[in-house]
């Protein structure tokens, strides 16, 4: 039985202003889309039409409808049983990175394929290149551990025309990261400079952890107490979890992001648990970051946060951005 219909804010303020998403999902237009997706959409509850968030499929065809209805993506797609991102929540980590850049940079941020971002850990879905490309045109080098990952991003790269050709040079290139216990080594190489990296770590310690947490999550929007744990959003081992969890990951990360200070301008990472920052500040202390800043971020009624850090003191910083980004700026 329908209950009465919701009144719902026009806007999710919590999102990033610049985010395309920030307004309801509007699925008659999506469905002109990717008519794929006209099949997933049902009326809820509140007689509002929505999908099944708690259905991979649904997630994925919904995915799909909004990367080419936002970002002129024609094709897009990733095996079986990886992971399915948000969109809304991965343009934000790109929106609100774009705003530090801007923050170091006479208040413009430097746009443009000169521009280039490190995504550490890019996944079978390439969002984070296809969002930072398509909003402020930047090149990316995205690494993964897993081939499967790297081979399914090629794909997508190489059927989207916008992202694949370049007069200027390749936009957005997949490196395959043969040792799952580095970051920068073994995948940038000598001498490469960065702009920014980005990160989203896996955040369980456990495949436990991971499918406890799976649970909660589909328990929460089916509200059911029986049920098998079902990926909504998919995700393999290594993109789900890892020893230590978030919390060490990104620590090592940081270690190792000392070596490479003088070839990045800023690192950062996005930090899920609060609790986890103590121990990232600890980190970073001990590697000497000379800046850090921490940037929260909200969506719906998850909070997360990214942390950022640099190793370039103040005069190269200055030599930096009248380098690379004094002729980019939006």
């Amino acid at each position: 039985m329908l209950q009465e219909k919701r009144i719902h804010p026009k806007e999710k303020t919590r999102l990033h202003p610049r985010n395309k998403h920030r307004e309801r999902y509007d699925f008659k237009l999506l469905i002109e889309a990717c008519p794929e997706l006209a099949q997933f959409v049902k009326l809820n509850l509140h007689n509002d039409e929505s999908i099944d968030f708690s259905d991979p499929e649904a997630v994925r065809m919904l995915n799909k409808a909004l990367l080419k209805q936002y970002y002129g993506i024609d094709y897009w797609d990733i095996p079986e049983g990886y992971l399915c991102p948000p969109i809304p929540g991965r343009a934000d980590y790109i929106h609100h990175i774009a705003d530090l850049l801007r923050l170091f940079n006479y208040g413009k941020i430097p746009t443009g394929n000169k521009i280039k971002c490190f995504d550490i850990g890019v996944g079978a879905n390439c969002v984070y290149p296809i969002i930072g490309n398509k909003e402020y045109g930047w090149s990316f080098i995205g690494s993964d551990i897993d081939p499967v990952a790297i081979e399914n991003g090629n794909k997508i790269i190489e059927q989207n025309t916008n992202l694949s050709r370049n007069p200027s040079g390749e936009q957005i290139e997949l490196r395959f990261q043969n040792n799952p216990k580095d970051f920068f080594y073994g995948v940038l190489k000598k001498d490469e400079i960065i702009d920014l990296s980005i990160c989203n770590p896996p955040f369980h310690a456990s495949l436990a952890d991971a499918q406890a947490g799976t649970i909660r999550k589909i328990r929460n929007l089916k509200q059911k107490q029986n049920i098998t744990p079902v990926l909504n959003f998919g995700g393999q081992n290594n993109e789900l979890w890892c020893e230590g969890g978030e919390e060490r990951f990104v620590r090592e990360m940081i270690r190792e992001s000392k070596k490479f200070g003088s070839s990045c301008f800023w690192f950062s990472s996005l930090i899920s648990k609060h609790s986890n920052l103590n121990s990232a500040y600890l980190a970073l202390e001990k590697a000497d970051a000379v800046d850090i800043r921490t940037i929260p971020m909200g969506q719906g009624n998850k909070t997360s946060r990214i942390i950022a850090w640099t190793f370039l003191p103040k005069e190269s910083q200055n030599i930096w951005r009248n380098s690379r980004w004094k002729e980019n700026l939006k």
